[in-house]
């Protein structure tokens, strides 16, 4: 793009509160020029394909032709020539995420957002060579599929009854990450597993494994049979049958990637 250039802006959202919001930002700096609006899906599409372009700022949520339709409609019409886009929803669940980079955004940003975040984005967007941008790309996806893995393993623990205070809590997190990310290490517990916990955390492999099983065991020791059954669905526990460190890991990994959170 030639440094003289004004930096095209597309707007579709279905709030006119956040879309006088960006305009207002935008219309700050003659280094951009909002190009159009629209609340509906269709019709952004349809003024999208007769101008031009350089960055499409869309919500899910739209009237008529939601957000992801008109993703979807910009790639098969447009392919290479499509503007980025940068898809804002309050809807954060990963599984939108995820079809919102697979569709071609460049970025996912969740409600409410900050304008000025909105603005470094656009500026990361259209300043990267395409190599560069992709690896910020996976790198910013990594950092969110992360944190929803952490915060979905931490649900898991409350509802079992593993306390955060015990060291075990973090291994047994770390345990699960690794499960999800190479499901084969279940079957290396002792010789991989354990041992790559221990150089994680500057302690020895014995009292990675010895912390987890007690960790089960105070989940067990507390009685919650009933939500660990329920939670899992998978096999029927009772109170004298704790599963081994493997299988809890196991299964909590197995859950996770049948939600969708795998690498």
């Amino acid at each position: 793009m030639n440094e003289n250039e004004k930096i095209k802006i597309f707007i579709a959202d279905n709030s006119d509160e956040t879309t006088l919001e960006i305009v207002d930002h935008f219309k700050k700096s003659d280094q951009y020029e909002i190009v159009g609006t629209s609340k509906d899906g269709k019709e952004a599409l349809s003024k999208i394909e007769n101008s031009l372009v350089d960055i499409l700022i869309t919500d899910i949520v739209l009237s008529g032709t939601d957000g992801f339709v008109l993703l979807e409609s910009l790639k098969e019409k447009l392919g290479s020539k499509m503007p980025k886009i940068i898809v804002t929803s309050s809807l954060s669940h990963e599984g939108f995420i995820n079809k919102a980079l697979s569709l071609g955004a460049s970025y996912f940003m969740i409600k409410p957002y900050e304008m000025q975040n909105l603005e470094n984005r656009i500026v990361d967007i259209l300043g990267l060579k395409v190599n560069n941008q992709e690896k910020v790309l996976q790198k910013d996806f990594k950092t969110m599929r992360t944190k929803i893995v952490e915060e979905k393993i931490s649900n898991v623990f409350i509802t079992v009854g593993i306390p955060a205070h015990i060291k075990g809590y973090q291994f047994l997190r770390e345990a699960i990450k690794m499960a999800i990310d190479t499901p084969d290490i279940i079957n290396s517990i002792t010789k991989r597993l354990y041992p790559s916990i221990a150089e994680k955390f500057e302690t020895s492999a014995s009292k990675v494994e010895r912390a987890i099983r007690h960790a089960i065991e105070v989940a067990w020791n507390r009685g919650k049979i009933e939500n660990i059954n329920s939670l899992f669905g998978l096999k029927v526990y009772n109170q004298n049958e704790k599963p081994t460190n493997g299988e809890f890991i196991a299964l909590v990994a197995d859950k996770m990637l049948m939600e969708g959170l795998g690498g």
